[in-house]
């Protein structure tokens, strides 16, 4: 019997509480589950490619080890169809928040499956906690000196803190 392996994109500029809850109910989906951190140049980071990496794999070793899951964190700036080919993935794992996500979304498996009709996009609908959260707002917060740490992980919000300081 195969891995089922499971992508979960994006581009993590910074992660938020939000995603590591997807990612922490995505593990029960699949054996192996590849977190790829989005170069997304059009979306202008705040954080360069490595650090967003480097925050990623920061939260996704506890969640491993708890789950017993597999999970390899590594940066792409391909196609999305094309790396989850790459990684073999079975599934793309998509988070939803609001009805502007999923009008989005909708277009993108729709193209998706044009590209590639043998790997499936399940959606998960994100906790009613995080569906508020989005990175570029959590960015909007810290530069204006507001609170982030009931948005992202303490050392996500102290990577936030000290970049924005200088």
């Amino acid at each position: 019997m195969s891995k089922r392996i499971g992508l979960y994109p994006g581009t993590f500029d910074p992660i938020t509480l939000g995603h590591v809850d997807i990612i922490e109910r995505a593990v029960k989906l699949v054996d192996l589950l590849v977190v790829g951190v989005a170069v997304n140049k059009d979306k202008r980071p705040l954080f360069p490619l490595d650090e967003r990496v480097e925050m990623v794999r920061e939260q996704m070793e506890p969640i491993a080890g708890k789950s017993g899951v597999a999970i390899t964190v590594a940066p792409f700036d391909t196609l999305l169809m094309r790396y989850a080919e790459e990684v073999n993935a079975d599934i793309i794992i998509r988070g939803l928040r609001a009805v502007s996500d999923f009008e989005y979304e909708f277009q993108m498996v729709g193209m998706n499956q044009a590209l590639n009709d043998e790997i499936e996009t399940v959606f998960l609908m994100a906790d009613a906690r995080y569906q508020s959260i989005a990175s570029r707002l959590v960015k909007e917060i810290a530069r204006l000196d507001g609170d982030v740490t009931g948005f992202v992980p303490a050392s996500v919000a102290e990577r936030l803190a000290k970049k924005l300081a200088g």
